[in-house]
């Protein structure tokens, strides 16, 4: 673990970070779900693969550190791989059942302090985390609120820092899967991967960009995820 105010080796731009297993319960006893979660598409076989994966190649790019913040946790699946990196998780989402769910991962073991809030105005001290992870979270912003959302990131970050986002590559297949259970994504999305990352190059150093292609990469892209530092 790297104490709180040091920076980790940063990972080369060149190699993949070692593979990461979400540690998952099954979905159903996740608690302070609303409609809107995902945690539903998580036994849908095929798409349940992709969930999984893209929080998978989310915590593979996380460092360690004594505070990490989880900007839309939502039932807190990423919580317990979190728990054997950092000494303390924070989280913030616009309409999680905070107490609910930490008292949840608590009689689970793992200690959790998690409030209600907005990216673009974060409610915490200047340099205060080693990690913030963001997962399909930006996507449903306009550009400018993502840009003002790395600028918020930023501030909350330590120098040296990091922030790992993830954010859904659309394709015509994935909008007809989705469309198949009843979800239309345009709705829901309004800032591309390509703005997320243009966006986050002009406020953080880039470490690595990764996509995740679909079986034997028929699909192409499905998902790409942004590994920067605060310089």
């Amino acid at each position: 673990m790297i104490p709180s105010g040091q920076s980790g080796p940063a990972p080369s731009s060149g190699r993949h970070p070692p593979r990461v297993r979400l540690k998952l319960l099954p979905p159903s006893e996740y608690v302070g779900v609303n409609r809107d979660d995902p945690i539903r598409f998580y036994g849908v076989p095929g798409l349940g693969w992709l969930y999984r994966r893209r929080v998978e190649m989310c915590l593979e790019e996380l460092t360690g550190g004594r505070r990490v913040l989880e900007i839309g946790f939502g039932t807190g699946l990423t919580f317990f791989n979190l728990h054997d990196l950092f000494a303390e998780i924070h989280g913030l989402d616009l309409t999680a059942s905070t107490d609910e769910i930490a008292r949840f991962f608590r009689e689970r073991g793992v200690e959790t302090k998690l409030r209600q809030g907005d990216v673009r105005s974060l409610p915490y001290a200047d340099g205060f985390f080693d990690s913030v992870l963001m997962i399909s979270i930006l996507e449903h912003l306009r550009p400018a609120d993502v840009q003002a959302a790395f600028e918020e990131v930023r501030r909350v970050l330590r120098p040296g820092g990091q922030v790992v986002y993830g954010a859904p590559v659309e394709r015509p297949l994935m909008v007809l899967a989705f469309r198949a259970l009843g979800y239309d994504i345009h709705q829901h999305h309004f800032s591309t991967e390509a703005q997320i990352a243009a966006a986050a190059d002009r406020t953080f150093q880039r470490v690595r960009v990764r996509q995740l292609r679909g079986p034997l990469g028929l699909t192409g892209a499905l998902y790409e995820v942004g590994h920067f530092i605060r310089g």
